[in-house]
């Protein structure tokens, strides 16, 4: 099940995107609550953040940023996470799957995301969810904490 983020949902997201093994393949830096919070209540507002459930159990989230103007049939899928606990199960494809129908529901026709290069088991995850690698974005993600340069690859899904 697939559901809008909530005001509850913190101490869930917090932990995903300051876990060790996740947070490298995300956007924001280590910190702690205090900081995270006011970025938190702005994806809220914003109504940018999902979660992903199973049996009542949260085990992933994702952000879906639609574009506009003559970009609005597409929607940039970002922030996508699940927790470690749960990897190897098959609940990224299940996963990957909802967001996929959750986008053409919404009337999108492109879903496009970013990958860090050396995500392999990412970007397996989304080839077999049928999006296609259209392209590498050169030194696109910097670790200020690792004063780092990773390149990403660009993949869409059409419908």
């Amino acid at each position: 099940m697939t559901r809008k983020a909530g005001t509850n949902d913190f101490n869930f997201i917090y932990g995903l995107y300051m876990h060790p093994q996740v947070n490298p393949f995300l956007l924001y830096e280590l910190m702690d609550a205090d900081n995270f919070e006011p970025i938190y209540k702005a994806l809220i507002e914003q109504e940018l953040l999902y979660i992903y459930s199973n049996n009542d159990q949260q085990i992933g989230m994702f952000k879906l940023i639609s574009l506009q103007y003559r970009s609005d049939h597409i929607v940039y899928l970002g922030g996508l996470a699940i927790d470690p606990v749960f990897a190897g199960r098959g609940e990224g494809k299940k996963m990957m799957n909802e967001i996929i129908a959750l986008a053409g529901k919404l009337g999108f026709l492109r879903i496009e995301l970013s990958v860090a290069i050396n995500n392999e088991q990412a970007i397996s995850l989304y080839q077999k969810a049928g999006f296609e690698k259209e392209g590498i974005l050169r030194k696109y993600t910097h670790l200020k904490s690792k004063e780092l340069f990773v390149d990403e690859v660009m993949m869409a899904y059409i419908f």
